[in-house]
């Protein structure tokens, strides 16, 4: 970085590495995923301004289904949320435009048979991720989050305990 990471202008620059997840080419994926990791890393606060301009991009990434691209827009979310405690929350009234493609996707998990998953350890089960990113909306969500995540994907059980 040129500029410290913490004096940029968020609300211009967060938008435009979401949409470069989209991109495949390298460098360009590398630099949007680096970017907004970072950008997470020094200012979570400063995301939740800047969250309404962010899921239109999220969910042109989710919508791509290439497998690289969730994964690593799933990995993202996770880290967004627990980045600061006020994402989780400010999620919930978007859930009805993410959720459609968590639903559409969960079940793409990958069968091994009887051979031995390395896909564990390296988390590029798409079907296991959306269901942590899940387990994590509910859980950082507040008290409105399951009840949403129920209503957009119906086979889903609550990981808090009652």
């Amino acid at each position: 970085w040129k500029v410290e990471v913490d004096k940029l202008d968020f609300h211009y620059y967060l938008p435009i590495f979401f949409d470069g997840l989209r991109d495949k080419e390298e460098p360009y994926f590398f630099f949007a995923r680096r970017a907004i990791l970072d950008m997470i890393d020094k200012g979570p606060h400063r995301v939740v301004a800047v969250l309404p301009q962010l899921i239109i991009f999220i969910k042109n990434a989710l919508n791509t289904r290439d497998p690289d691209i969730v994964q690593t827009t799933l990995k993202i979310l996770q880290t967004m949320v627990k980045a600061d405690e006020h994402i989780g929350e400010s999620l919930v009234p978007y859930y009805r435009q993410l959720l459609p493609i968590f639903n559409l996707l969960k079940a793409k998990n990958r069968n091994s048979g009887d051979s031995i998953d390395y896909s564990q350890r390296k988390r590029n089960n798409i079907g296991e991720l959306i269901h942590e990113t899940l387990e994590m909306l509910e859980m950082y969500g507040g008290a409105d989050a399951y009840i949403n995540i129920k209503y957009m994907i119906p086979t889903y059980e609550s990981c808090m305990v009652v």
